[in-house]
């Protein structure tokens, strides 16, 4: 499915696969949360574990976020996915998004 999606005044439009292929791309590449705090990660098949945490987030969450994009910050989807700062951090880098 492909998405149209408002990023920083401007609408793009991408795909949810292309945006995975991205964040693997970018696995072991250097990210920031929110509130400034670096994190790597690893992709073992559709699980994405960052390296601040062994907490494991699925393609799913991903998939989830995205869906809702353009997302303000990780508290709009605290309550839909495991990780939001992660996840959104993750999508809303210039790399990915």
């Amino acid at each position: 499915m492909i998405y149209d999606i408002l990023i920083g005044g401007d609408s793009i439009t991408i795909s949810f696969d292309e945006v995975w292929n991205r964040i693997k791309q970018n696995e072991g590449y250097l990210f920031k949360t929110i509130s400034g705090l670096d994190f790597t990660y690893k992709i073992n098949n559709n699980i994405l574990v960052p390296s601040r945490t062994n907490y494991p987030l699925g393609k799913s969450d991903f998939k989830k976020a995205f869906d809702l994009m353009p997302i303000k910050g990780p508290g709009e989807i605290n309550k839909i996915v495991r990780g939001p700062a992660y996840i959104w951090a993750i999508l809303n880098d210039s790399r990915i998004i």
